[in-house]
């Protein structure tokens, strides 16, 4: 794993792209959840920590296609491939990511 970033940099429901490692990696916080998924959509290659969080998941800014954030799935068209679901695991105030490894 991976420190991808401080736990205090995340905002509830706002979007931050990091790199980790090589991969670009889009963290989201969800009260005392955080998830990682590629910071790629899969219908566009546009970087999803660029559009905003929903209920649905991380909605794509160009095309409205809104991916899961436990499993990268769509849930709207156009996109319909997964992105990339990576493991987290937040010790203290850091944030680490497994980006070598997907969960989906």
């Amino acid at each position: 794993m991976i420190r991808a970033c401080a736990l205090s940099e995340l905002d509830d429901k706002k979007p931050l792209a990091v790199e980790v490692g090589d991969v670009a990696v889009v963290l989201v916080r969800e009260g005392d959840e955080v998830h990682a998924l590629r910071d790629e959509c899969s219908h566009a290659s546009l970087s999803l920590s660029e559009g905003e969080v929903t209920r649905k998941g991380i909605e794509c800014w160009l095309h409205g296609s809104c991916f899961d954030l436990r499993t990268g799935q769509p849930s709207s068209p156009p996109a319909t491939e997964p992105v990339d679901v990576y493991a987290v695991r937040v010790d203290g105030d850091d944030v680490y990511v497994d980006p070598t490894t997907t969960l989906n």
